[in-house]
């Protein structure tokens, strides 16, 4: 007879390969059409998409009897894209920045001539992702920080037009409690809430709870609010939130945030003691500790 311990440890391990290989559908993508001077498609243009972003640095595909290519599972972060082919000149495309869950669409002419010959573009990244029917916001890190919300995924949504928060969430006021989406009228119990496309929604609650996560962790949140994909299992607010990751190199950073009641403004006024209230809404303390530093476990 199989004892239960080992029959609880065989489904962890089970439910461990049955889950992982999901997180690859939050990978971005790069694509487009190569041609020629007059139009005409070039198959065989060897296209290597290059960043630190990258473990490996860099990934290569080639275009096919139509001209295209695609490049797929990119983690987020600044790409330089370049074009080679026998006999025309080399195309490098720069500063190309790549968010999560997109595919970016880079379509090149290339000039005949000799090897030492290449052309360098620097231009603005696309930002409508012609290949996708989804409706769908990103926030970076830098946009995370600015803003006035909760260091949570629903705090952050409510800066959303599409998305409806069922509470308010202002300056950490109440960063404590959840935060429910909704939007054009879906149910919160049609989110899908993932890390890396990896699902974090708990069984409890009819699926609505999610466990509490540590903010800084992340380099990019994206919400997904329409015209959802086939295999997306649910029709409400769709959030990926993107780990930081140290690629090729170390990095890391430090944050602290902090506020005492003291620091808070007083709004009992004598209107409101006269109509028998005796205290407001307020907090006691709240604060925010964190350090964070990633990278390679071996280099390249």
């Amino acid at each position: 007879m199989i004892r239960k311990a080992t029959a609880v440890r065989f489904c962890v391990w089970v439910g461990c390969f049955v889950i992982l290989p999901t997180a690859a559908v939050a990978q971005s993508a790069i694509g487009g059409v190569v041609t020629d001077n007059t139009g005409g498609v070039l198959p065989g243009v060897t296209v290597e998409a290059a960043s630190p972003a990258l473990i490996e640095g860099s990934r290569v595909a080639v275009t096919d009897g139509g001209g295209r290519y695609l490049i797929v599972e990119l983690r987020p972060g600044t790409y330089t894209v370049t074009f080679t082919l026998p006999g025309f000149s080399t195309v490098i495309r720069e500063g190309l920045e790549l968010p999560a869950d997109f595919t970016s669409t880079v379509n090149v002419q290339l000039g005949v001539g000799s090897l030492e010959e290449s052309v360098t573009v620097t231009g603005e990244s696309p930002v409508v992702d012609v290949l996708r029917t989804q409706r769908q916001q990103v926030l970076d890190r830098e946009l995370m920080d600015i803003l006035p919300t909760g260091n949570t995924m629903g705090g952050q949504a409510m800066i959303i037009p599409a998305i409806r928060p069922h509470v308010i969430e202002v300056g950490s006021s109440r960063s404590i409690q959840g935060t429910y989406m909704t939007a054009y009228g879906s149910d919160i119990r049609q989110n899908t809430l993932t890390v890396d496309g990896m699902s974090i929604q708990s069984n409890d609650c009819d699926g609505i709870c999610f466990g509490y996560y540590n903010d800084r962790a992340f380099s990019e949140t994206t919400f997904d609010f329409a015209g959802a994909s086939a295999e997306t299992p649910r029709g409400g607010v769709r959030v990926n939130m993107i780990p930081e990751e140290g690629g090729n190199t170390f990095s890391g950073l430090g944050y602290l945030m902090g506020a005492d009641k003291a620091w808070q403004a007083d709004n009992l006024t004598d209107r409101l003691q006269d109509l028998g209230i005796t205290s407001v809404n307020r907090y006691e303390r709240i604060f925010d500790v964190n350090l964070t530093q990633g990278g390679p476990i071996m280099r390249d």
